[in-house]
């Protein structure tokens, strides 16, 4: 395939790229080879980390061999190149550094439950992406692999812990890649990239084989997309529970992505531009676009509301910081197997050495009692939303901010929080609450760069159907980044 027609390729999302292959259009290989392409004109956003090229080759071979894309029985993204996001998304016999100079010789064993079902869809899966040291930071800039770059601007990040997911997906070298989100990992990476990016409920997908759930219930996996109907598509090939799975959610009465054509009619919205943690203030031109969404909702027929739940925001920060401390002691256990020794100080970066540090003296009391407040915030929150179906807040409460702002040790994890939630503001009561969250590019700054407005709701199905509507009323697809891979970029 030439280079014209791969960058052409580029403004195709999944479900477009996959409607290609099913009708012969386009192979697999070429979908494939055309991503490869891309991928080579934008190394130097470092967005990639672990190239797996030769398995990617066999697969869409495979795919194409016997006419399976066009015999309807290899998955509904069958052929759509995808990219795996380097934490939580498992898969057997590949690199897993996990961001952590600790873990850099780390080879996966087991393939998570939700990578097999991207497989069983039929997603071609070329590399894995950048993330920060254990999906720590909501920045993507690790020491081992160094910092990527946000297509927008390399003045500003691209947001983390699934940065080089977001950064992929902004440059047009995939439409869609894998992430997780923990306090915002995903919708973060969304807002600083001018992405779509959905944290499903809690419950949605499961965390086998290796574990339950991630960081006690916070953690949901997905991904960022270009476009509303690639995210419900997505979430309807990972909808499910394995055996054993401590939670589970509800089956949709519809699937997602045919849910898109059912407008929903007069949903009840809370609309909050404040941050809900004391101290810092939200940018006007976040403001600004949280408002601009308002207007349209309520054009659309839904009633906004202002209004916010009550939260103890000492109770969530201090149960975040517990619940951190003890998930780096386990990425200490895990790198102490991994290298057969226990690692050093400096095989950590500093903020995650001072995680680790304050976990091996958190007590079991601190561990329990940073779970219940956990839960009884949860209650609160949701006593706050009586009556109203739907949370309209800031992604983030500024544009996208600069480098080495959210990755660095402040003497402690509270302290840590403390400087993440001045920017991240309100994303991480969708992890607490185990509520949905997505956020869309409503808005952006004078110079440019995109301004994430995020909805919440228990439920992802009025999240979708309201996201596809404001992308139909204020469509953002014609907005690029300068790195744009695109035709006419």
């Amino acid at each position: 395939m030439d280079s014209k027609s791969a960058f052409e390729l580029a403004d195709v999302d999944a479900v477009g790229q996959a409607r290609l292959a099913a009708t012969a259009d386009v192979s697999a290989v070429e979908l494939l080879e055309a991503a490869l392409i891309r991928l080579e004109a934008t190394r130097g956003l470092n967005a990639v980390v672990t190239d797996l090229f030769d398995r990617a080759r066999t697969q869409a071979a495979a795919l194409d061999a016997g006419g399976a894309l066009r015999g309807g029985d290899a998955g509904p993204l069958a052929g759509v190149p995808f990219l795996l996001k380097d934490l939580g998304a498992s898969l057997a016999g590949t690199p897993e550094a996990m961001g952590s100079r600790a873990l850099r010789t780390h080879i996966a064993t087991e393939t998570a439950w939700i990578v097999d079902r991207y497989l069983d869809a039929g997603l071609v899966v070329f590399g894995k992406t950048n993330t920060p040291e254990w999906g720590n930071h909501c920045t993507t800039e690790p020491s081992l692999f160094g910092p990527t770059v946000n297509p927008w601007s390399t003045a500003v990040t691209p947001g983390g812990s699934s940065g080089g997911s977001a950064a992929a997906v902004a440059a047009g070298v995939v439409p869609a890649a894998s992430g997780g989100d923990g306090t915002g990992s995903i919708r973060v990476p969304a807002s600083c990239c001018g992405l779509v990016g959905l944290k499903p409920r809690r419950g949605r997908t499961s965390f086998a084989p290796g574990s339950g759930h991630g960081l006690e219930g916070l953690v949901n996996e997905h991904a960022l997309t270009r476009t509303v109907r690639d995210s419900a598509a997505l979430l309807d090939a990972v909808t499910g529970t394995a055996p054993g799975d401590p939670y589970t959610a509800p089956l949709p009465a519809t699937s997602f992505l045919d849910s898109l054509q059912l407008a929903p009619n007069g949903v009840r919205l809370l609309m909050a531009t404040a941050s809900p943690f004391p101290g810092p203030t939200t940018d006007p031109r976040v403001v600004a676009a949280v408002e601009d969404t308002a207007r349209l909702l309520t054009e659309l027929g839904h009633h906004v509301t202002p209004g916010a739940p009550d939260i103890d925001a000492d109770a969530v920060a201090d149960a975040i910081a517990v619940l951190h401390t003890v998930s780096n002691v386990q990425l200490h256990a895990l790198a102490t197997e991994v290298l057969g020794r226990p690692p050093h100080e400096d095989e950590f970066e500093p903020s995650t050495w001072e995680m680790v540090r304050e976990g091996f003296h958190t007590t079991g009391l601190a561990y329990a009692e940073a779970i219940s407040a956990v839960h009884a915030q949860t209650r609160r929150f949701a006593a706050g939303m009586a009556g109203h179906e739907v949370l309209l807040v800031p992604t983030l409460l500024t544009p996208p901010p600069g480098y080495a702002l959210l990755d660095q040790p402040r003497g402690s994890t509270r302290a840590f929080f403390d400087v993440e939630f001045a920017t991240t503001g309100w994303t991480t009561l969708a992890n607490v609450t185990g509520w949905a969250a997505i956020s869309l590019p409503m808005g952006s700054t004078e110079d440019g760069l995109p301004i994430g407005v995020q909805l919440m709701a228990s439920d992802e199905t009025v999240l979708l159907q309201l996201a596809a509507q404001l992308e139909k009323a204020a469509p953002w697809a014609g907005r690029r980044p300068p790195a744009w891979l695109g035709a006419g970029s």
